[in-house]
């Protein structure tokens, strides 16, 4: 299959002000999207975006780019991006559109599509799209322009969504929780979300002002969440990103709960409920104790390509409903569409309050590998995987970790990074051998 020239692992993503994420290119995106996306039919579109500036720039392009193609855009104002998957399906809408850079700092913003039953774009439509892209842009006779409308009750929708995905016979009235919400889209959801079900919630990071999304807060920064967890004596904190589709949780402890806990957590306990169909598809970051930990329990566990469409392609594949990043994207197929992290959580909450344990209790069972992560920055256009003096040291960090750990390098698909990832049963080794890879990507 052809190259995708501007769609990366999660959509269109970039600095704004610079190409492609410019009010030009929204422009032409909106009408390329909307030839392709809406041929037949209702003709009309969901726009939802997160919390930044730039957001109101590119939402008017966008829906300037849908009009001249003939069809309606609906907004949606901040939401998060499962809202918007939700939403489309619901409003039986051709496309669904989320403007955001999801964990990326206010500077950086992108727009990622989906189709009209909630899912992301796959490949093939992507590359449908470029080839629009190319063409000269026209637009359609007056009486077919494509109108504007707001959706006013969205954000109740959603949040009665999320609530029914929660046992309607158990409350939440005992548990006190600090909920997180990356100054982003679910500043307005979460809060209300958990206080619906009855516990007690102290909010932080849910005054968004256009430039503090992310900064120092939500899934990517937890450090200000397990503090105020410990502060308040609080039973467990939720830590979501700036579009709402990643969660990390904090323990009663303050110690970080992150993807591969979560799905964990999950999992098990839908084996309890003899709920489980298959397995988890987890990514080749997860940990190694999230791999031994289901075997232990006689889960199937295999692994996708880094990236939650690629989750959700093996579980399509697979058949199965579980899987996840331990960034913190969630997919549970039996609730929901798309990685949802507000959604993610409350399935945590429902094993602690039917068991009656704490977070901490309910991640015992499973021992996370000692793993570090170091991103390089790249400046320029090379692979330095095909350089020989990389390749060498990294043949010799796998002779020394043999089967006890793994290696995974790789290159961002959102941001100009390599991502060095290392793992194994001596923390002092692992975090060694990262920095002697790092340092070597560095220098060439």
């Amino acid at each position: 299959m052809s190259k995708r020239k501007y769609f990366g692992t999660d959509g269109i993503r970039g600095r704004v002000g610079q190409y492609p994420i410019t009010p030009d290119f929204a422009l032409k995106l909106g009408w390329a999207a909307g030839r392709v996306l809406a041929k037949d039919g209702v003709r009309k579109v969901l726009i939802g975006k997160d919390t930044r500036i730039s957001g109101y720039m590119l939402e008017s392009a966008l829906e300037a780019g849908f009009a001249s193609a003939g069809v309606d855009a609906a907004f949606t104002g901040p939401m998060p991006t499962p809202a918007i998957a939700y939403l489309t399906r619901t409003f039986r809408a051709d496309a669904g559109v989320v403007i955001s850079a999801s964990h990326n700092p206010f500077y950086d913003n992108g727009i990622k599509f989906f189709t009209t039953d909630g899912k992301k774009l796959d490949d093939a439509i992507e590359l449908q799209i470029e080839a629009e892209l190319d063409k000269t842009l026209d637009c359609v006779a007056s009486e077919q322009l494509g109108k504007a409308s707001r959706i006013t009750d969205a954000a109740g929708r959603y949040i009665e969504f999320c609530k029914s995905t929660f046992e309607h016979n158990l409350s939440l009235a005992d548990l006190k929780i600090v909920v997180d919400c990356a100054n982003g889209a679910t500043y307005h959801i979460a809060p209300n979300v958990l206080k619906e079900l009855g516990a007690q919630v102290i909010k932080i990071g849910c005054d968004p002002d256009g430039v503090n999304i992310n900064e120092n807060c939500g899934a990517t920064d937890v450090k200000m969440l397990a503090k105020r967890v410990l502060e308040e004596q609080a039973d467990l904190g939720f830590a979501l990103d700036g579009d709402g589709d990643r969660i990390i949780m904090v323990d009663h402890l303050g110690n970080r709960v992150d993807g591969d806990q979560i799905i964990y957590i999950i999992a098990r306990e839908m084996l309890r409920q003899g709920e489980l169909k298959g397995g988890v598809i987890g990514t080749l970051m997860s940990n190694m104790g999230l791999e031994i930990a289901l075997k232990n329990l006689g889960i199937p566990f295999e692994r996708a390509k880094v990236g939650d469409r690629y989750v959700l392609e093996k579980l399509i594949e697979k058949g199965w409903r579980l899987g996840a990043e331990n960034s913190g994207h969630v997919l549970l197929l039996d609730k929901t569409t798309t990685g949802d992290g507000i959604i993610a959580g409350l399935q945590v909450l429902i094993a602690m309050v039917r068991n009656r344990m704490s977070l901490a209790d309910l991640c015992s069972g499973m021992k996370l590998l000692p793993q570090v992560l170091i991103n390089v920055h790249l400046t320029e256009n090379v692979d330095p995987l095909a350089n020989i003096e990389v390749q060498a040291i990294i043949k010799n960090v796998e002779d020394e970790l043999a089967e006890k750990g793994r290696i995974l390098i790789r290159k961002s698909g959102t941001e100009p990074l390599m991502r060095v990832m290392v793992e194994g049963e001596i923390e002092a080794d692992v975090k060694k051998f990262a920095e002697q890879i790092s340092d070597c990507i560095r220098r060439i």
